[in-house]
């Protein structure tokens, strides 16, 4: 029973708390979208999505990888299409904060041609982090570091079945991770579970990186920690 809420727990935090990769979302300009090689890149980078999985953490101290890395176009990667599929079973109190516990509230929608290569990490408690590599234009990555939580979205409550989960969102000042960074925070309650969540987004050269953390004892500290060690890991990588 226990583990019952607890996964479902984890898939409303998932969920209602839509990372930038892990978001549905429209494209951007097609205009800009061109193909490098058989992989994906696009036009005003210099990064495709071959060289953005080399740059992720390839081990963190304490996990273990979960699976082999994942690059591509981000709208055909197979977890941004498991995530949007569980995105539609859930029903939230508040539909204009269907993205508040996310990374990229108020931000423009994902380009789905974007180059993207995505790494997860788990430990034996359960807790996990998910590293996203996209490449994106410098003004465009600001807009995503400088989104705010929407007013009055704070908390909200989401459904996934019959069972309920009470989300509160906390959201920390602009930080200096990598060219500028983003932090929030969400509280997760479904029946006895708790689990918190947090994402760190920051901008690098000609790219946008998320690092989110799950688990019941997942702190800011840590999170933000991982968070440096993939923007020094992409800065050693990425020319």
């Amino acid at each position: 029973m226990a583990q019952r809420l607890l996964s479902t727990a984890m898939l409303l935090t998932v969920t209602a708390t839509a990372a930038v990769a892990c978001g549905g979302g429209g494209d951007d300009d097609p205009g800009q979208q061109v193909k490098a090689n058989g992989r994906a890149a696009l036009a005003g980078t210099s990064y495709t999505s071959d060289q953005l999985e080399q740059a992720l953490l390839a081990e963190l101290p304490g996990y273990r990888r979960a699976g082999e890395p994942d690059s591509g176009e981000y709208g055909g990667l197979k977890s941004i299409q498991n995530f949007n599929q569980l995105q539609r079973q859930v029903t939230i109190d508040k539909p204009r904060c269907s993205n508040a516990g996310g990374a990229r509230p108020g931000s423009p929608p994902m380009d789905k041609s974007a180059p993207t290569a995505i790494t997860a990490f788990v430990k034996d408690n359960g807790q996990n982090v998910t590293e996203t590599l996209m490449a994106m234009p410098a003004d465009a990555a600001e807009k995503h570091v400088s989104a705010r939580v929407p007013p009055g979205c704070l908390t909200f409550r989401t459904k996934v079945g019959d069972q309920w989960a009470d989300h509160k969102v906390f959201e920390s000042p602009p930080g200096t991770i990598g060219e500028g960074s983003r932090t929030v925070g969400v509280s997760t309650l479904s029946g006895s579970s708790q689990l918190k969540t947090w994402y760190v987004v920051l901008r690098g050269r000609r790219y946008l990186a998320t690092i989110s953390l799950i688990g019941g004892a997942a702190t800011r500290a840590e999170a933000e920690q991982l968070a440096r060690l993939a923007d020094a890991q992409a800065k050693r990588i990425l020319p």
